[in-house]
């Protein structure tokens, strides 16, 4: 069946989201610059075995705000929520920036995750608004690399900040950009207003038992055989209250009048789920790769704190590279399956092969490995989004892309936890000198290998994608009818709506 005729979007659509991405690549600068500081930071503060929580503190609260983020611009205004979260980021930028301990850092790290929440959520919502995603491939050249120049720029900023003016400015270098982006959003981005809601209704008690679901789960995966043993009462404990907070949290949502997440996003086409649990795995590579590959280069090759950033342009110049082509050949055929299905085959061999570092690899061949992660990154990530986005109604188009950030940033943050505890095992406080290059290379294959599994799970979760047309009429709201258990191929059709896009 063929896809529905393609509407053009406006012609400055450009130029409104060149200063959307903007603000977004605000966080993902952020993540990057303090993987690469991170050893220096370590240096200055101490507290190496509170490492892996300046990321999942930052991850936690992510995950954590960006449905609540998600669901307030669908409730209220887009562009004024995510106007909201670029403040509140900055000014955790400017706490963490001036921490005097790991532990003052890892709290202003976590404000940092609740502002990355909105960015993250109101970014993609305003990027679904304003572009079908038929038309979306136009412009994945934009979305690629200005995620990619978070990903290469962050390292590369954090190697010459770190090196040149100290760690802090890895957290101050944001204020500027930030402070542009704010301006850009605000008087670049037109979305057409709408009636409020007479009594827009939060949904408190979602919001209460996500975050303790959420909290509950990541604690358990970061303390877990480093703290406390796997089968301790505590890590138990933990666990079943992850699972009955999940289980309580889809009862509220069906429940509740404005759900946090609405179920009908879940349940409306199986493609959703499969998005997310795709966006999942990729934030597990790309966390876990953030934070242990400046590490091991520093530590084990011997690399600065500068050219450990440079040396991950291996793995970063690929994302470019494939998501544009990707891009460009959905929008001209409207296929796009085959590219999950590739992009987690070849995730799963970059990371097999990251998994066989040692002491000895060469340089040149970590490059090599890390280019194959990269052109499974490319190759994955936006597909995995226009998936999802391709999958609901523009009225859940925030809740939606919520929930897709949340699994991401979610998968992301319970990876780098099992792999903080990986990580540390292999890696004995006292050790110095030969040993601890060793045993670092230990905790780098280890991290690695887990890596490679969840890959390979995503592998099987793109062979069951749906490939359905993508809709392509500018702010139309289209969702696939359901293709839950029919395993066709040729059957969904987009359906059009009559709903207008509207700034909600």
């Amino acid at each position: 069946m063929t896809a529905p005729p393609v509407t053009p979007p406006p012609g400055n659509v450009r130029w409104t989201l060149l200063g959307v991405m903007l603000a977004m690549l605000l966080g993902m600068l952020d993540n990057n610059i303090v993987g690469t500081a991170m050893p220096t930071i370590v240096r200055d503060l101490g507290g190496l075995e509170h490492i892996s929580w300046v990321v999942t503190a930052y991850a936690l609260a992510t995950a954590v705000s960006t449905p609540v983020w998600g669901k307030l611009g669908d409730l209220y205004s887009r562009k004024r929520v995510f106007l909201a979260s670029v403040a509140v980021f900055l000014l955790a930028s400017l706490l963490a920036g001036a921490a005097h301990s790991m532990a003052q850092l890892i709290e202003f790290r976590a404000l940092q995750g609740i502002g990355a929440g909105g960015l993250a959520a109101g970014g993609f919502a305003l990027i679904g608004v304003l572009v079908p995603p038929r038309e979306r491939g136009r412009y994945q050249g934009m979305t690629a690399s200005v995620m990619a120049l978070g990903v290469v720029g962050g390292p590369l900023v954090g190697g010459l900040v770190t090196g040149h003016l100290g760690w802090r400015w890895a957290f101050y270098v944001n204020l500027p950009l930030g402070i542009v982006a704010l301006a850009w959003v605000q008087l670049m981005l037109r979305l057409p207003e709408r009636a409020p809601q007479a009594r827009p209704r939060i949904d408190w008690a979602g919001i209460a038992v996500l975050t303790v679901t959420i909290g509950a789960a990541v604690l358990a995966a970061t303390w877990a055989g480093t703290t406390y043993a796997w089968t301790s009462w505590r890590i138990l404990a933990l666990g079943a209250v992850a699972v009955l907070g999940a289980a309580v949290f889809v009862a509220v949502e069906r429940r509740v009048p404005e759900p946090l997440l609405p179920p009908r996003v879940f349940t409306g086409h199986r493609n959703f789920p499969l998005g997310i649990g795709l966006l999942a795995a990729v934030g597990v590579v790309m966390f876990g790769s953030a934070l242990y590959l400046p590490l091991f280069q520093q530590t084990v090759q011997g690399a600065t704190a500068t050219s450990s950033g440079l040396l991950l342009l291996p793995m970063m110049i690929p994302v470019v590279i494939a998501s544009n082509i990707a891009g460009k050949v959905m929008s001209r055929t409207g296929r796009y399956k085959v590219f999950p299905v590739l992009g987690t085959l070849l995730l799963t061999a970059g990371t097999l092969t990251l998994a066989t570092m040692d002491t000895g690899t060469s340089r040149l061949a970590a490059g090599c490995w890390m280019a194959l992660v990269g052109l499974g990154m490319g190759f994955t990530l936006q597909m995995a989004t226009t998936l999802a986005q391709n999958s609901v109604e523009l009225r859940d188009m925030g809740a939606a892309m919520a929930a897709t950030n949340l699994f991401r940033t979610l998968g992301g943050s319970l990876g780098v936890a099992v792999f903080g505890s990986l990580f540390t095992r292999a890696v004995p406080a006292t050790a110095t000198g030969e040993p601890y290059r060793h045993a670092v290379a230990t905790g780098t294959r280890h991290v690695f290998l887990a890596g490679a599994g969840v890959c390979a799970a995503a592998f099987v979760l793109a062979l069951l994608v749906i490939e359905v047309p993508l809709r392509g009429g500018a702010g139309a709201g289209a969702r696939p009818e359901s293709g839950r258990g029919s395993g066709k191929t040729d059957q969904p059709a987009a359906r059009l709506s009559t709903e207008p896009p509207a700034d909600r």
